[in-house]
């Protein structure tokens, strides 16, 4: 009785090999920290793509701010030289220059990085829904050498949104916590993060109203910097235009200046930092002048 053949195996367990490597998660890429200034995370990839070119304005024009402007600044400035300093919340009125304010400062502490003895930040944008992906990305930056401003604009919550959950343990819980080279600096229309209604509702129909929004109020409170921009007034909305006129040199007598843009304002509803930008914009268009 002769005996069978034996079977080579090895093109099924490659095949088996291969199927499992498939499977296994991807480690996060090595953020390439040092191929630009900004980046934004592209969570579906996991990846920092990198921005050649960011909009934004110069500090000296954000004007109605002063006192949130020099905080911020401060608060940049230590980070970049490695002493303590306290993630930022930026709450307040709409077209009030909040998300300016962060690109701003991030390039202004740039800008003076030699002379004040210290290394260039990375500034890192996480758009609103990719928060869920915040621990892969601090996975990526942890480690890293270069410190980084980790920006989200217009953060907010809804009463069915749990992703709340990733960013307040990244912000002071969890047993690893934030990178000591990681800052996270937001901005939102709502001081707790979500919407009033939502936390009058809750505390009216909990049992123990105290306990019923907590957990969710509570995130806003791991920030801890909070800087409030409210609506201004007509001295400070001339005061914005005149600084953005003269900066692109856009000629017009200061009467006329001002007239024209307290009709814009009428027709906006209202003053603010976006307001002054857009008619200086229409301004420029009608004079001929290109905006840097």
């Amino acid at each position: 009785m002769s005996t069978p053949p034996k079977q080579d195996l090895t093109p099924l367990l490659e095949r088996i090999a291969t199927a499992l490597e498939r499977l296994a998660p991807t480690p996060p890429p090595a953020a390439a920290l040092d191929s630009a200034d900004a980046f934004v995370w592209q969570a579906e990839r996991d990846v920092l793509e990198p921005v050649e070119s960011v909009n934004r304005v110069d500090l000296v024009l954000l004007q109605g701010i002063a006192r949130q402007r020099e905080t911020l600044v401060d608060n940049t400035l230590r980070f970049a030289r490695s002493l303590p300093a306290n993630n930022a919340l930026l709450w307040g009125s709409r077209g009030m220059g909040k998300s300016s304010l962060v690109k701003a400062v991030h390039a202004q502490v740039n800008r003076d990085a030699k002379k004040n003895g210290h290394a260039k930040l990375a500034l890192v944008e996480i758009h609103r829904e990719d928060i869920p992906s915040l621990p892969r990305l601090l996975q990526s930056l942890r480690g890293e050498t270069r410190a980084c401003i980790l920006f989200c604009d217009d953060l907010s919550f809804d009463s069915a949104d749990t992703s709340y959950k990733s960013l307040k343990a990244v912000l002071e819980g969890g047993i690893e916590g934030r990178p000591a080279n990681v800052i996270f600096y937001a901005t939102s229309n709502r001081r707790h993060l979500m919407p009033r209604d939502m936390i009058e509702n809750e505390r009216s129909t909990a049992i123990h109203a105290s306990e019923a929004v907590e957990e969710k109020v509570s995130l806003s409170d791991r920030f801890g910097l909070w800087l409030g921009f409210h609506n201004c007034d007509q001295d400070t909305y001339f005061a914005m235009v005149e600084g953005y006129a003269k900066h692109h040199g856009l000629k017009l007598p200061p009467k006329t200046l001002q007239a024209e843009a307290k009709e814009w304002s009428i027709t906006r509803g209202g003053r603010s930092g976006r307001v002054a930008w857009q008619y200086i914009q229409d301004l420029a268009g009608r004079l001929g002048k290109k905006l840097d």
